[in-house]
């Protein structure tokens, strides 16, 4: 950050916003390996969410590579600034009042706790999903076929394969999709929202 730019608070306080938005903002960061279910649960939540009345979105991982984050590959570098790309924008979002999901597979513990500090940090609620399907469920599920892909070779640095996943220590709720299915996820992931 250079010494010129200065944060600019707005003239709109946080809960005027939440009275427009329909309650807290708030980032739900889904976090598991690719074919766990992430983005299935958070498109489920999402959904609850506008029923109830809450104004809710969600970053994908894959939708914010097509755009902000296309210039980003998969070494282990360019992953972290993925993360701190994606979780300063759902910052950003959540102070705005909306309730924000993001289905991202960010395998290192370090690049989470980043950003949940980023959002301690501007009191913004910050809930970690660890969605812990094991790495045999998410391999027969394949959706991209990429497990496949990293199994002959033809993508180095696959998450679960030849690069790690850190699990959390300790989330907010820890999901096994592999043996739950996605409704009922998605019902506890709204219960810590409305609660």
């Amino acid at each position: 950050m250079t010494e010129n730019v200065v944060w600019h608070d707005g003239s709109v306080s946080r809960s005027q916003r939440q009275a427009i938005t329909g309650g807290e903002g708030m980032t739900l960061w889904f976090t598991g390996l690719s074919g766990s279910g992430k983005s299935t649960i958070a498109a489920a939540v999402e959904a609850d969410l506008i029923l109830r009345g809450r104004a809710a979105y969600t970053l994908d991982g894959d939708n914010v590579r097509h755009g902000l984050n296309s210039d980003l590959g998969f070494s282990a570098v360019d992953r972290s600034e993925n993360v701190r790309r994606v979780g300063e924008v759902a910052r950003l979002m959540a102070d705005a009042g909306l309730v924000v999901l993001v289905p991202v597979i960010s395998p290192y513990r370090g690049d989470r706790d980043a950003v949940r500090m980023a959002h301690e940090a501007a009191g913004i609620r910050f809930v970690e999903v660890h969605v812990a399907t094991p790495l045999e469920v998410c391999e027969a599920r394949d959706p991209k076929g990429l497990y496949a892909l990293a199994r002959a070779g033809e993508i180095a640095e696959f998450t679960g394969i030849d690069d790690p996943y850190e699990e959390p220590f300790s989330p907010e709720l820890r999901i096994d999709a592999g043996s739950e299915l996605p409704g009922d996820s998605a019902r506890r992931v709204v219960d810590l929202v409305v609660s």
